[in-house]
Order: structure tokens, then C-alpha cells, then sequence
């Protein structure tokens, strides 16, 4: 496996995970995504970025994530201080032909690459209340649970904000 930048030409294999994987996380009440996002659009704006990041398997794209720094506002809601730079974890999705071979570690554990290049030691990532799978990753890659919170891009849905803190760059 190789995690590497997105290219414009992924965003085929990349959508087809997406279209993989919105049935599965609404079967099992998880409604953050749908039909209309996350979209071609919005992987666009994170490669012409350099921010979205995939898990390549002999030349086939198995899982996606945007590392950012782009905080949301209602983070201040749980304590957080959004003035901070933070590397924050977006969209991060596992294809389900290719689930229990540790590919969200391995984007995550990109994540905390960037920040250390970067000399930026918090890292931040939310989940939907339904996403069991994540809720059980994320304290498993050290992050602590901070609390939850609306999203106004997501009305009606609620999120468990973690934190990671790195203890030295």
C-alpha cells in the first residue's frame, strides 16, 4: 500500500468508493453523507489544494482523506481553540472491498506525518454519532474524545469531535 496525493485522474476510482460506501453507512443510520456529497467538486477543490490524500493498492484506489487545516467554526463550541493551527482530518473514506487491512490507520497516520512536517502538533478529526467503526479507531490511534457538536453544513446531524496532541516535533 501507498499513501500518496490525489491526482485529478483518481477522482473516477475515488467517487466509486464514495458511491461504495454512502449505501452502507445509511443502512446503518449514518446519514452524514448522501448523493450530493462529498462530490466530484469537493475533490477537486482538495487536490488543486494538495490536501487529499489516497491509500493505493497496485494501482487501485482503496481509501481517501483530506488532511487540512481547515477547522470548523462550531469546534470552539466543545473548548477548542480554532485560532490554533491544527491538522484536521476530512472525508475519510475506506473502500469496502478493501476493509480490515488498516487502511484509515495509515491515512490517519498520514495526517500525523503532515503535521510533524509541518511543525504542528494538534491534530483534530469528527465523526457522525452513527459511525461506529470510527469511533472505535480513533482512541485506538491515541486521540481523545472532546465532545459534540452540530454542523451547520449538516443540519440535523450531530458529531464526536476527537483530539490528538503530539507530544514532540
Amino acid at each position: 500500500m501507498i499513501i500518496r496525493l490525489a491526482t485529478f485522474n483518481d477522482i473516477p476510482q475515488i467517487m466509486k468508493i464514495i458511491a461504495d460506501v454512502v449505501p452502507v453507512m445509511i443502512a446503518s443510520g449514518n446519514l452524514q453523507w448522501d448523493n450530493t456529497y462529498p462530490n466530484p467538486e469537493v475533490f477537486e477543490r482538495d487536490i488543486s489544494l494538495g490536501q487529499l490524500w489516497v491509500a493505493d493498492i497496485e494501482g487501485s484506489i482503496s481509501g481517501v482523506t483530506a488532511i487540512t487545516t481547515d477547522q470548523e467554526a462550531e469546534y470552539a463550541e466543545i473548548g477548542w481553540d480554532i485560532n490554533e493551527t491544527a491538522i484536521v482530518t476530512h472525508r475519510l473514506a475506506v473502500s469496502p472491498h478493501y476493509r480490515g487491512r488498516g487502511i484509515a490507520e495509515a491515512l490517519l497516520m498520514q495526517a500525523e506525518h503532515e503535521a510533524i512536517s509541518l511543525g504542528i502538533q494538534i491534530l483534530r478529526i469528527d465523526t457522525n454519532t452513527h459511525n461506529q467503526a470510527t469511533q472505535k479507531l480513533f482512541p485506538k490511534l491515541g486521540y481523545a474524545y472532546a465532545g459534540e457538536i452540530g454542523l451547520s453544513f449538516r443540519p440535523g446531524l450531530r458529531f464526536l469531535c476527537y483530539e490528538k496532541k503530539l507530544s514532540s516535533i
